[in-house]
């Protein structure tokens, strides 16, 4: 691999959703020492890396991706990335980020999945296992419970933010869940007077209360009276409120370190559009989520990362709707001031047809479990015996990527 440069009780209380335990007591952080933090965006319904990132500088890339191929120069022409990858133009703040040495992109990366089904590609990114339906818990939930006890990433466990845990984040670690609320807020009396019932009837059910009260009003600070969800985890103003209220979260000194998010809607059959309409609209809206949190964690970004990863890839070619089929090799996106930034990483397997992967896709040479295993390394220390054991269980031959944290 080179630079390539040429569950448990659940409580729905006014739309916030709990999962599992919550905060632990505030635990005073050790001056001068780091505090990491790692967020991971799932992209559901398989990103087309190729219009995200586009290798500009491969000869047979326009033919091949046609409309959807992004451009150096001319309309909507794609941010230069370095001499030979275009980021798509709905990408503008991690582009900077890119410049700051703050954001990366992987590519011709992919799971060692090989059909291209969303549900058991989805079980594969999520679960870190060889196939699918091996397990219900996920490899990030396993990080967090090999983490050793004393650390305190282990003991204020992982954020869950939506409606329902996602694959990734379910397992024998605590979890907290937070949704944004689809209903109005019960006003502080009502919320005394629930708390006073349950306090009396089922003190278990009123601490988890108590709890989600907490969490919701440090998730929501800020976002004023109107708190409905704005359109859902697959539009771009859903994905911006999500973010906000992951970042307030894990941002707090008694709050967890590790998080996952779910974005859907990335199934561009038709109308894809590549640097115009709904992938670049889709690409804003994660854009605006990275944005979301450089602003929301305030210095706590200087020890954060982010990796975005999806399923699987689509088609080098387009088909006859402008849009692209189920593929493989796709693009992964790190970002945070925890990231060594400033680089596509890249070993780039070329779009010839004898290049592709069943001569109709790009071809993966870089394993995503290697990128999450450096990732965890770099952040919480995790050896590569745990990571390989635990985390994603009989990988030992899949290596933790160096050299992913500054």
């Amino acid at each position: 691999m080179v630079d390539f440069h040429p569950s448990r009780r659940e409580l729905a209380v006014a739309g916030t959703a709990l999962f599992g335990s919550a905060f632990v007591p505030k635990i005073a952080s050790a001056a001068g020492t780091r505090d990491p933090r790692l967020v991971v965006i799932i992209l559901r319904g398989a990103l087309d890396g190729l219009a995200a990132v586009g290798p500009v500088g491969d000869p047979d890339y326009a033919a091949l991706h046609g409309s959807l191929a992004l451009r150096f120069d001319g309309p909507n022409a794609g941010l230069p990335l370095d001499g030979f990858f275009a980021l798509n133009p709905g990408m503008p703040v991690f582009a900077k980020m890119y410049r700051d040495k703050q954001a990366a992109v992987l590519h011709a990366t992919a799971t060692n999945y090989r059909e291209r089904s969303h549900f058991d590609g989805q079980d594969v990114l999520e679960s870190g296992m060889p196939g699918p339906g091996f397990t219900e818990s996920g490899w990030l939930n396993r990080a967090i419970a090999a983490i050793p006890k004393g650390e305190r990433v282990g003991r204020l466990g992982g954020l869950a933010i939506g409606p329902a845990t996602p694959l990734v984040l379910r397992g024998n670690a605590p979890v907290v869940g937070w949704a944004p609320e689809v209903i109005p807020s019960a006003d502080d009396e009502l919320a005394r007077r629930v708390m006073d019932l349950y306090r009396h009837s089922d003190p278990m059910l009123a601490q988890v209360f108590g709890e989600g009260l907490q969490i919701d009003k440090i998730a929501a600070r800020d976002m004023g009276a109107d708190r409905r969800d704005k359109g859902g985890p697959g539009t771009p103003a859903g994905m911006r409120q999500a973010a906000e209220g992951a970042a307030r979260l894990i941002a707090a000194d008694d709050g967890p370190r590790v998080a996952a998010l779910a974005f859907d809607g990335w199934d561009t059959h038709e109308g894809e559009g590549g640097a115009t309409g709904r992938l670049m609209q889709l690409l804003g809206g994660l854009d605006s989520a990275f944005d979301a949190f450089k602003t929301g964690l305030g210095p706590k970004w200087a020890d954060t990362a982010i990796i975005a990863m999806t399923e699987f890839g689509r088609t080098a070619k387009i088909n006859g709707t402008n849009g692209t089929d189920h593929g493989t090799a796709t693009v992964a996106f790190l970002a945070g001031g925890a990231v060594r930034g400033g680089r596509v990483i890249a070993d780039w397997p070329g779009l010839k047809e004898t290049q592709l992967f069943e001569k109709r896709d790009l071809m993966a040479t870089t394993d995503v479990r290697s990128v999450v295993k450096g990732l965890l390394a770099g952040q919480f220390g995790l050896s590569p015996a745990v990571l390989g054991q635990s985390v994603f269980p009989g990988t030992m031959a899949v290596p933790p990527m160096q050299g992913l944290i500054a």
